[in-house]
């Protein structure tokens, strides 16, 4: 039998799904019209960088080597990166070189990065600073993906 504080866990953690999962999906009209066009246009493919970092850092935490009992963390994050990949991909197959060649990069440099974080934290981090690091990391990529639309705003103000 759940405890009612299980069960409160369990609730906020579908809850918390379900709106990631909107989020995710969020972007498909988007990539529709990309593929419609044939092109990225003026899209920045920042944000789902920044998107799959967190959801990469975020599938980390939510695993027993680093936290117990956050396993729909992992879960719903991991499904989040495999939408980022797929969204990532699509960007580069119809941006121009320049932005494909960037957008690889970025997406070389986030590989790197996780598999730094994983690896350090892993190898060299034991209980309960591995918790603690990874979901400090958690914390700031995911601020930084909720900021990195800001960046279009920027450069939309440059422009006028």
């Amino acid at each position: 039998m759940l405890s009612y504080e299980e069960i409160w866990h369990y609730a906020a953690g579908i809850a918390g799904n379900l709106f990631a999962l909107g989020l995710f999906l969020s972007p498909i009209p988007t990539f529709s019209r990309i593929t419609r066009n044939r092109s990225t246009e003026q899209f920045s493919g920042l944000p789902y960088i920044f998107a799959l970092l967190n959801c990469l850092i975020c599938t980390w935490y939510g695993l027993p080597f680093v936290s117990q009992n956050n396993i729909l963390v992992t879960t719903v994050n991991g499904t989040g990166a495999i939408f980022q990949l797929f969204y990532i991909s699509l960007y580069i197959s119809y941006s121009q070189k320049e932005a494909r060649v960037i957008m690889v990069a970025y997406l070389l440099l986030v590989v790197g990065l996780f598999t730094t974080v994983l690896l350090v934290t892993y190898e060299f981090m034991e209980q309960p600073l591995r918790k603690l690091f990874v979901g400090s990391l958690s914390v700031l990529s995911l601020i930084i993906m909720f900021a990195s639309p800001l960046s279009i705003i920027v450069r939309a103000s440059r422009s006028w």
